[in-house]
């Protein structure tokens, strides 16, 4: 399964907010053997989303959209998902029945608009705002307020599925450049990907789906670097702890 993840908000993209929800979300996606393809801020513009998220769900499996919810001025999104797909922006029964049931707001006391979704949609019911979000075909529309975002998110990551990946790290203590040769053999020898990232020392992760291939791997490599001296903090490499095996 492939996914793209589209961020929504001008504050974005003028720094005024760190985008952690994409950094979240795509943390999230992997660790279920999804592979993100795509990861792109937009601003709050009916016809930035609408094209992008046109885009990508033609191109993946699934789009997961995060920010511009709501009944204000500025939250767009909704209506830019809507117009992806051809569709008007209407009141939600469901969403709206379960803000006044579930939820404990009175229909008065809701912003006109709040629950209003594009047609057909399917809702997401928000357990710590207000705010619902969306799945509309292969579209997942979640909050921008993290919180909001991260549990929304947990409620259907079930829908998310790919191929498990085990991941394995090895440290050599010599600069990056100097290691593009035994990077090459690694590739060559091994079923494996691999992403080197310099800094104090140079840390290769190797990633692949048989855990055997990669142990085998991270083990030729670890034989053919210079590594950090044995009493600093970083001189073995380790298993991801964001790595955990999938359900």
């Amino acid at each position: 399964m492939d996914a793209a993840v589209v961020t929504v908000g001008d504050e974005l993209l003028s720094g005024d907010t760190e985008n952690t929800n994409a950094t979240w979300i795509c943390r999230r996606l992997d660790e279920r053997g999804v592979t993100v393809e795509r990861v792109t801020v937009v601003p709050d513009r009916v016809g930035d989303v609408a094209r992008v998220v046109n885009e990508y769900r033609a191109e993946y499996d699934a789009v997961v959209v995060t920010g511009g919810l709501g009944p204000t001025h500025d939250d767009l999104t909704m209506e830019g998902v809507a117009a992806a797909f051809g569709r008007e922006v209407v009141e939600h029964p469901e969403a709206l029945s379960w803000l006044v049931e579930e939820g404990g707001y009175a229909r008065e006391d809701l912003a006109e608009g709040t629950a209003d979704l594009p047609a057909g949609a399917r809702a997401l019911h928000n357990e710590v705002g207000v705010a619902p979000g969306a799945v509309v075909g292969s579209v997942y529309v979640l909050p921008g307020v993290p919180d909001e975002m991260k549990a929304m998110f947990e409620d259907v990551a079930g829908e998310f599925a790919g191929v498990e990946r085990h991941r394995r790290e090895v440290v050599a203590d010599e600069p990056e450049s100097a290691l593009l040769d035994r990077l090459g053999g690694l590739q060559e020898r091994f079923d494996v990907s691999v992403g080197s990232y310099p800094g104090e020392f140079v840390r290769v992760r190797i990633v692949g789906e048989d855990p055997d291939e990669v142990d085998r791997a991270a083990t030729w490599l670890a034989d053919r670097v210079e590594a950090p001296d044995a009493d600093h903090p970083e001189a073995t490499g380790a298993d991801d702890p964001d790595a955990a095996d999938l359900d």
